[in-house]
């Protein structure tokens, strides 16, 4: 069994933000698979359905960005997933837009979200896909603002075609493993 956690904010003011894309992800993937998101506990709201043979919760944590690891242990918990079969699908600032990061285990990078799901799991080893929202052209502006800002029409172009491309990294990862994923989708 797996357990996908899409990180972004609740609520309709975050909807297209930066630091939503993966709510987004998370949706393109339901939607590809027929999952539907109708249930909520565990501070989340989620489904569950099969990808690649193999039973999966998919969930959209609802504690607001720096909490998701709250409600990922929950899920972890009650279902009983091992951390390596928790996949985390976020955004990135170091990465250009449109770009895909598939990493087995690793640090938080700087990401509140990740750091708070590697300080609940108590472990840094789980796959995660990172999706690449670039950085502000100019360095004095501020990350806060950026990462709640909406993409341009041109992001958003890439960024419809980097979700499919991440539903099919969730996909691999669940069907072959994370390092086969690397070698397919990183870049």
């Amino acid at each position: 069994m797996y357990l996908i956690a899409g990180l972004g904010n609740p609520g309709r003011e975050y909807v297209g933000t930066r630091h939503n894309v993966g709510f987004e992800v998370a949706d393109a993937l339901c939607a590809k698979h027929d999952i539907k998101l109708n249930k909520e506990k565990f501070r989340a709201v989620f489904g569950d359905g099969r990808i690649a043979g193999e039973r999966v919760i998919v969930a959209k944590p609802q504690t607001y960005m720096n909490l998701s690891g709250e409600s990922v242990r929950e899920l972890a918990e009650w279902y009983k997933i091992d951390s390596e079969n928790i996949i985390i699908i976020y955004d990135d600032l170091s990465l250009p837009v449109g770009k895909l990061r598939i990493r087995e285990k690793g640090s938080a990078g700087g990401h509140n979200g990740v750091k708070n799901i590697i300080y609940q799991l108590a472990t840094e080893v789980f796959p995660r896909i990172k999706v690449g929202i670039g950085k502000p052209d100019n360095p004095e502006y501020d990350i806060k603002d950026y990462v709640l800002g909406r993409f341009s029409r041109e992001e958003t172009e890439i960024l419809i075609k980097t979700a499919v491309r991440a539903v099919g990294a969730v996909e691999e990862i669940i069907a072959a493993g994370a390092k086969s994923a690397m070698n397919k989708f990183n870049g």
